[in-house]
């Protein structure tokens, strides 16, 4: 069991449940996001303080329901360990004691005004009127009178409760989100007020912790696979620190789907790391050959993963008879990669395969991921304190899979061409404007469509190109970032005019969600 006592956060398949965890962790708390059907025993070994129930798409109303385990419930229950249900978690905990829960003829969704009606260690520094991000249809509408309403809105009654003698209590809103307003005090309430919790998570420590692990624990030569991104790099340097560089051997593959001289500036990179043991493999036309005639974007994902591991496993073969057998695996899997492919519970939805996940790990070799419980923010942090430099620790995020999600459509080396010049063009203005920095990515999409144009009084039949940029902390969320119209405009001029093949730019104006950042 673990010493330190975590704040779990049950996922009951909520777009937000990730969130939750991440915001008690930037209070400072440990937390652990496990699945709604946890076994007892599992909780246990999580040493919980308190359980925070998630959000979720189903109906506390439906026969099949996602339901924790009746003896967790029962030992949460007897042992009065604090929880706090969120949303579908609200009105889950309410009915273990007997509430109400209906269907309303419409949904809360969207910003709401909360009046708090009974102020206590919930709401305490916060206004008695305030702003609440809701997002549901059912509602809790009768109480036992075990438990006490503490917060209304005009549509939601029992927007907030508490039980009057145990440590449990429930929210209808989010107060994980940004749109609610006192959110973060709230949750803060409850951890330090209710649970009696103080500020045992700090980044740095964390950092700190896995690589002393590391380097208790492994024993043998390690496999990386290194991208140049700051995943892979923050993986690399962690590695390094734990078991120097002699037993770390990383393998750049060169897919045909990176950006315009990306092999070449990723080798100088870790040359500049002080890395040693660098193996570099051209496979750019084998990925093309595979990907020939594919058009569906997750068929395009499992070919690219599986032809990776292939080749990785290629060279990973070729290695070991030249310098003994490898012990270990490692990969730059950070968490958002394992939420969206569905790695992180039952109730989580998968929306797309990621190469780091999905690949085929090497027979006999035992997987080491140091990254795998971060964000993405929380990963440049770590590569702070390792000293990567800032130009690498804050470049965009890059897909795994390269220029093929960018692609829509059959990729083609005539549209990697295009689209690496115009990548390379985007970039470039938007570090000249000093905005690279300020958004969280920014790249062009090929769209798999052409449009009439005129070029130098000549009709020209070309292709398309959207531009995405959005803001975000963690690229679970995201919003289309309202750039100027001069600066759109410039872009835009440079992209049609240097472009071969393009005669046209569009600007995607979706959040995420409902859309994913990429388009693939």
């Amino acid at each position: 069991m673990e010493s330190r006592k975590s704040v779990v956060v049950l996922d009951f398949g909520g777009q937000y449940a990730h969130l939750i965890a991440r915001r008690i962790r930037e209070l400072n708390f440990y937390s652990k996001l496990l699945p709604y059907d946890i076994s007892l025993e599992d909780l246990q070994r999580s040493n919980p303080a308190a359980v925070v129930f998630s959000g979720g798409p189903a109906s506390v109303l439906e026969k099949d329901a996602p339901r924790p385990r009746e003896e967790v419930v029962s030992f949460l229950l007897r042992n009065k360990i604090p929880i706090l249900g969120v949303c579908y978690g609200h009105q889950l905990i309410a009915s273990f004691f007997g509430g109400r829960i209906a269907r309303k003829e419409k949904g809360e969704y969207g910003s709401s005004v909360l009046r708090v009606v009974e102020k206590n260690e919930l709401f305490l520094d916060t206004p008695s009127i305030q702003r609440v991000w809701m997002s549901h249809r059912d509602s809790v509408v009768e109480l036992p009178s075990d438990l006490v309403v503490l917060a209304s809105t005009d549509y939601s009654e029992v927007a907030a409760y508490k039980h009057r003698t145990l440590p449990a209590y429930g929210v209808q809103f989010h107060p994980e989100v940004k749109h609610t307003e006192h959110g973060k005090t709230i949750l803060s309430n409850f951890l330090r007020r209710v649970v009696g919790l103080t500020p045992n998570w700090f980044i740095e420590d964390e950092a700190m912790h896995i690589i002393e692990e590391m380097r208790k624990n492994i024993k043998g030569k390690v496999l990386l696979a290194v991208s140049g991104g700051v995943d892979s790099l923050t993986t690399a340097l962690m590695l390094q620190k734990a078991i120097g560089g002699e037993n770390l051997y990383l393998i750049h593959v060169n897919t045909g789907l990176l950006r315009e001289n990306e092999s070449e500036r990723v080798l100088e990179i870790l040359k500049k790391l002080g890395f040693t043991n660098v193996h570099y493999v051209d496979a750019s036309k084998l990925f093309l050959e595979r990907l020939r005639g594919v058009t569906d974007p997750e068929e395009k994902r499992r070919i690219i993963a599986k032809t990776f591991a292939e080749v990785f496993k290629d060279k990973a073969l070729q290695l070991s008879h030249t310098v003994g057998g490898f012990k270990y695996l490692a990969q730059g899997t950070i968490y958002p990669d394992r939420v969206e492919s569905g790695a992180t519970g039952k109730a989580t939805a998968k929306i797309k395969s990621h190469h780091n996940v999905v690949m085929e790990a090497i027979p006999g070799l035992e997987l080491v991921e140091p990254l795998a419980e971060f964000y993405k923010d929380e990963v440049r942090r770590i590569a702070e304190i390792l000293g990567l430099p800032e130009e690498l620790v804050k470049q965009h995020p890059f897909p795994g899979p390269g220029l093929a999600v960018r692609v829509l459509g059959e990729v083609t080396e005539e549209k990697l061409k295009i689209l690496r010049k115009a990548t390379m063009i985007v970039e470039e203005e938007f570090r000249k404007a000093g905005l690279y920095e300020k958004v969280w990515q920014a790249f062009p999409v090929l769209l798999p469509v052409k449009s009439v144009g005129v070029k130098g009084d000549v009709r020209s039949y070309e292709y398309v190109l959207a531009l995405r940029v959005v803001e975000s902390e963690d690229a679970m969320t995201a919003s289309f970032v309202k750039l100027p119209w001069d600066f759109l405009e410039k872009l835009a001029e440079r992209l049609v005019n240097e472009v071969d093949g393009v005669n046209r730019v569009l600007y995607d104006i979706t959040h995420k969600p409902p859309a994913t950042i990429e388009f693939e």
